[in-house]
Order: structure tokens, then sequence, then C-alpha cells
């Protein structure tokens, strides 16, 4: 403004100076107001997000500990029964032997004969 200006367009350069400077003041405050409320939805939202992986993370993680607990558990059944079934097996093995050491010593002649024989066709098979 020159200093030639009338007192009226001084005034009237000054309201709207004060216009432009409320505009740009209300504009400010809605942008604010704009900006926290984006934030606070987001963070809103970033809470549920939150929330849910927490809530997916516990069952995962419980379904794992079920499915290890099962395992153990399975696991522990075969070896028990890998333990029954060694021990059924040795108690065969072991009325064979002795229904084979009786053999012996009440056919001994037979019992030699039987092992030549059967020495004797094992040495043919395997000399093939």
């Amino acid at each position: 403004m020159n200093n030639q200006d009338s007192p009226s367009e001084s005034k009237i350069a000054g309201s709207r100076i004060d216009e432009h400077a409320e505009r740009v003041k209300q504009a400010t405050s809605k942008a604010v107001a704009g900006t926290k409320e984006a934030v606070d939805r987001a963070a809103e939202r970033v809470d549920h997000a939150a929330d849910r992986v927490e809530e997916s993370l516990h069952r995962t993680t419980d379904k794992a500990a079920g499915a290890a607990h099962r395992a153990s558990d399975k696991a522990a059944d075969l070896g028990e029964r890998g333990r029954e079934a060694y021990a059924r097996t040795a108690d065969q093995t072991e009325a064979w032997l002795e229904a084979a050491r009786e053999y012996v010593r009440e056919k001994p002649v037979q019992s030699v004969a039987i092992a030549l024989g059967a020495g004797w066709l094992l040495g043919r098979i395997l000399r093939r």
C-alpha cells in the first residue's frame, strides 16, 4: 500500500486480510481436526488388527501345543507297543531255543544229521 491510499481502502484491505487470515485459521483447524480423526481411526484399525493377530497367535499356539501333546502321547504309546512286541519276541525265541535244546538232548544223532543236511543245502544255495 502506498501512502496515498484512502482510509477506506486501508480498512477494506485490512478487512480482507482479516477474512483471509480467518479462512486460513479455519482451514488449518479443519485440517488438524481431520488429521487427528484420521490418526484416531488409523490407531483404532491398528489396535483391531493387533488384537486379531494376537488371537490368531493364541489359537495357533494352542493348536501346536495340542498337536505336540498328541504326538508325544502317540510316541509313548508306540514305544510301549515296541517294548511289548520285543518282550513277546524274546519270550518266543527263548521258547524255541529251549525246544531245540530239548530235541538235541533227546535225539542227538538226528540233530547232527539235520544240521549237516541244512549246512550242505545252504552251501549249495550260496555257491550259485
